[in-house]
């Protein structure tokens, strides 16, 4: 079985900065690429940005430059530190993760998701 927790959403008014961080815990052999992701209301959900095992990071083009994307291989933890938000960040953020397990190979795996609130 494998978790994933996500933490540190919350309400921020424009031009404020969050850290989100996910958690990945359970019968893990190997994480390969980690990632986060966004859906607002009415949306489709969104890549925000993504992370290989080896450090190699993607950004949507709505948040390069504001946001930064990192890992800890020795705690299966990522991060999102979020710069300037907007009110068009608002959204529910997902982390997902790829996962290899000894059981049941490889599967991409989602957390429960974290509110994130940007007022103007």
């Amino acid at each position: 079985q494998v978790r994933l927790v996500e933490s540190g959403g919350g309400l921020v008014q424009a031009g404020g900065s969050l850290r989100l961080s996910c958690a990945v815990s359970g019968s893990i052999f190997k994480i390969k690429d980690m990632g986060w992701y966004r859906q607002a209301p009415g949306k489709q959900r969104e890549v925000v940005a993504t992370i290989t095992s080896g450090g190699s990071t993607n950004y949507a083009d709505s948040v390069k430059g504001r946001f930064t994307i990192s890992r800890d291989n020795a705690k299966n933890t990522i991060y999102l530190q979020m710069n300037s938000l907007k009110p068009e960040d608002t959204a529910v953020y997902f982390c997902n993760a790829f996962v290899i397990t000894i059981q049941t190979g490889g599967t991409a795996y989602w957390g429960q998701g974290t509110q994130v609130t940007v007022s103007s």
